[in-house]
């Protein structure tokens, strides 16, 4: 089990709109993630700077930043792109965070 975290960030007054988008997470989504052996997943958000951290615990060989290839994460990120800092093909503008300590 491998534990990931990276870090995106939120328009402007968008906080409740993207609680709001990952409280109804789409089902074929949330199956398709854990297909992909992530099995906990939690976002942060630091409301003086708009930053999203996001931590996840996998099994697989990656993580959910890992599956843009797949028709229902492109069209997610197309439903988050209204609210979220992006890429040219809608990613979220993300950055891996390096774990420098852990307690078991």
């Amino acid at each position: 089990m491998s534990r990931l975290a990276f870090k995106m960030h939120l328009n402007e007054g968008q906080k409740e709109e993207y609680r709001k988008r990952h409280n109804e997470l789409w089902p074929e989504l949330k199956k398709l993630l854990k297909d992909a052996g992530v099995s906990e997943y939690s976002i942060f958000l630091d409301e003086e700077t708009n930053t999203l951290f996001a931590f996840q615990k996998v099994s697989g060989e990656g993580g959910s930043q890992d599956l843009g290839q797949t028709e229902i994460v492109q069209k997610w990120w197309a439903f988050m792109a209204d609210i979220m800092k992006t890429n040219p093909d809608n990613s979220p503008v993300s950055v891996q965070l390096e774990e420098v300590f852990y307690m078991a």
